[in-house]
């Protein structure tokens, strides 16, 4: 019951390791992606609606402004 050299043979084994290595990183490498892609739109979504929110502030001004030259 001893092991035999085959048995003792670790490069099939770390090759197994690398490829699960590899796999993690293309695995990670999409997940970043998706979570970039996530952000942009909610970075977006905030800046529209501070745009909008902005825009709506100027035209308030601008009627009190008018209001109070009168």
């Amino acid at each position: 019951m001893f092991a035999t050299k085959e048995d003792l043979n670790v490069f099939p084994t770390a090759e197994m390791v690398l490829h699960g290595f590899e796999e993690s990183a293309k695995n990670l490498e999409a997940l970043h992606t998706d979570m970039n892609q996530r952000f942009d739109r909610i970075e977006n979504l905030l800046l529209a609606d501070h745009k909008r929110r902005i825009e709506k502030l100027e035209t308030e001004v601008k009627e009190l402004r008018d209001a109070l030259a009168m």
